[in-house]
């Protein structure tokens, strides 16, 4: 049960990231992911960095998502955007 919990957020998580960014379209795969390596890391050191521990808190909640931001921020740099030579419409 608590796994079934666990995937849920992460899918929220990345969800509300692909939300607050805004940035082209994105799978459900890679919300899952990007939700919960965030979430795994933001919502950590948020919990522990507010002195919540490992409870669940709104320290948590709110690092897991800015969690998730930052991260897809990242993976959308990294990516980066195409070139218009690869876009037929552009020549």
């Amino acid at each position: 049960m608590i796994l079934l919990v666990i995937i849920v957020w992460g899918m929220f998580a990345g969800w509300v990231a692909h939300l607050l960014v805004g940035r082209g379209a994105a799978s459900w795969g890679e919300l899952l992911v990007v939700g919960l390596a965030g979430s795994l890391v933001g919502g950590l050191v948020a919990s522990l960095v507010a002195g919540d521990g490992l409870d669940l808190r709104p320290s948590g909640i709110i690092g897991s998502v800015l969690g998730a931001v930052v991260l897809l921020l990242v993976v959308q740099a990294v990516r980066g955007r195409p070139s218009r030579r690869a876009d037929p419409r552009h020549r």
